[in-house]
This record gives structure tokens, C-alpha cells and sequence, in this order.
């Protein structure tokens, strides 16, 4: 995961923790706490620590509501 957040760039994203990687990369690049994320997200903080920290088990949809929260476009196409 080599591209930079909050660039026009894709990233190719392979496992939970490297899509957790990028929020938090982003996160911070937009000077945001986990707190801020968690309080507009209407989420626990603990969901935002865990989904920064690659658990496995978070809920998809939660996850998409960070995503745009924070500006990031979730797509899907075949290799």
C-alpha cells in the first residue's frame, strides 16, 4: 500500500488491516481523532480503534459509513 490517501490514486486494498491502515491514514491526514470519527459517524469509539486495527469481524455496513465519512469510495470490479 504504497499511494498516499486522499489522492485521485487507487489502492488496491487486500486484507482488513490494510483497508484499517488507510482510514487511519486518512483519518489523521484530515487532522481527525477516533473520537471525531466515532462521534459523526454515530459509532462507538471502540468500533473506529478496531476497524483501524484490521479486526476481521467489524459490520460492512459501518465500515462503508466511515468510508464516507471520510471522503473514500468503496468499488468493486473484477481482476
Amino acid at each position: 500500500m504504497e499511494t498516499p490517501p486522499n489522492t485521485a490514486d487507487e489502492v488496491s486494498i487486500t486484507s482488513v488491516r490494510e483497508l484499517g491502515k488507510l482510514i487511519r491514514q486518512t483519518r489523521k491526514a484530515q487532522k481527525m481523532t477516533q473520537e471525531d470519527v466515532s462521534g459523526l459517524a454515530g459509532l462507538g469509539n471502540r468500533f473506529i480503534i478496531d476497524l483501524e486495527h484490521g479486526k476481521e469481524t467489524v459490520q460492512a455496513q459501518k465500515v462503508i459509513d466511515v468510508l464516507n465519512l471520510l471522503g473514500l469510495e468503496l468499488i468493486i470490479r473484477k481482476r
